[in-house]
């Protein structure tokens, strides 16, 4: 008897500290870290919902970019965060899903090691080389590709990032094994396709969409079931010729494991506060983002995706026979 009223006392006094903690928080600002270079989507998406929930939070959202081994060093540093709140990241398909087959000695268990704060966004991958690659379309790229795969460089943000992944998935599907070229970032690596150093790359359409339009890059195809409102004129890859290619990334923020619960729904409430405020699905939407509707939001679904995408790109990547530094 004394044991029980022991217990029930000790649960009380904990949930008593718990409500008055999450009664204060935030009380300095949050560090989001985003783990890659500043420029890219992941980066910029971070920043528009950082801003917004910045406001509900009535603290500041401070991003620091960590990149480095696609994505896994910075992703390592918020795993080893203590889960006060404090420290948060921006995560996506490439550092909660592609890294635990590429890595085999990967720092964190994504589906064990963060609690799941919610889903930002999809993000439609394209496929994209420099202004004056010779193809026209998917259907001249493919085997232009093929007849010159040893001499074409390929760029991507770092063994584990979406770029790299997807590159993988294009690569395998049309049977080529070009050199693939890392760089600590999608904004490098974009900046690098530009300039013309190097060929093509798959990457976030969010990285792509601001550079289309104006020429200094081409567009063949884009890895989703319909076009996107933001590159209409950019076929599917089913329209093109390739429905094989199916590639969507995903950006999601998460926590430290074993952040208390009120801390934790204070911040999945002010995502999903940015995520219904018009200007930020505005500035969301213009990158390409899809911004999940109320259903998809919220952690439960979270932890659900990344079980289920680490379980869709592992034999993908485990047939390609790469692993990560």
């Amino acid at each position: 008897m004394q044991n029980l009223l022991f217990t029930i006392v000790y649960a009380t006094v904990l949930g008593n500290v718990a409500s008055g903690a999450a009664q204060v928080y935030p009380s300095h600002p949050i560090t989001m870290i985003v783990p890659f270079a500043a420029g890219g989507g992941t980066d910029v998406a971070a920043r528009i919902v950082g801003e917004h929930m910045s406001r509900t939070l009535g603290q500041q959202i401070v991003i620091e970019n960590a990149p480095g081994a696609g994505g896994t060093t910075g992703s390592a540093r918020a795993m080893r965060a203590s889960p006060d709140g404090y420290t948060i990241e921006m995560g996506q398909m490439g550092t909660h899903a592609a890294a635990v087959a590429l890595y085999p000695n990967l720092a964190y268990r994504p589906d064990i090691d963060f609690a799941p704060i919610g889903l930002v966004g999809w993000v439609p991958v394209t496929i994209v080389a420099r202004r004056d690659f010779p193809p026209k379309n998917l259907k001249e790229f493919i085997p232009y590709v093929k007849a010159n795969a040893q001499t074409l460089n390929v760029a991507h943000p770092g063994v584990g990032s979406v770029g790299f992944t997807c590159s993988l998935l294009f690569n395998s599907i049309i049977g080529v094994k070009p050199t693939l070229v890392p760089f600590s970032g999608a904004g490098p690596a974009m900046n690098a396709l530009i300039g013309g150093q190097v060929d093509y790359m798959c990457d976030a359409i969010n990285d792509a969409a601001p550079h289309v339009p104006s020429g200094t890059i081409k567009a063949y195809a884009i890895g989703s079931e319909q076009r996107s409102a933001v590159l209409p004129d950019v076929p599917t890859s089913k329209e093109a010729g390739l429905p094989e290619f199916q590639a969507m990334s995903w950006l999601a923020l998460f926590a430290p494991k074993d952040m208390p619960k009120p801390l934790l729904d204070k911040l999945t409430s002010a995502l999903d506060k940015a995520l219904d405020d018009g200007n930020s699905r505005k500035r969301l939407l213009d990158l390409g983002n899809e911004i999940p509707d109320k259903t998809s939001r919220g952690q439960h679904v979270l932890a659900a995706l990344v079980k289920s995408e680490i379980a869709r790109w592992t034999p993908i990547i485990k047939a390609a026979n790469i692993r990560g530094e």
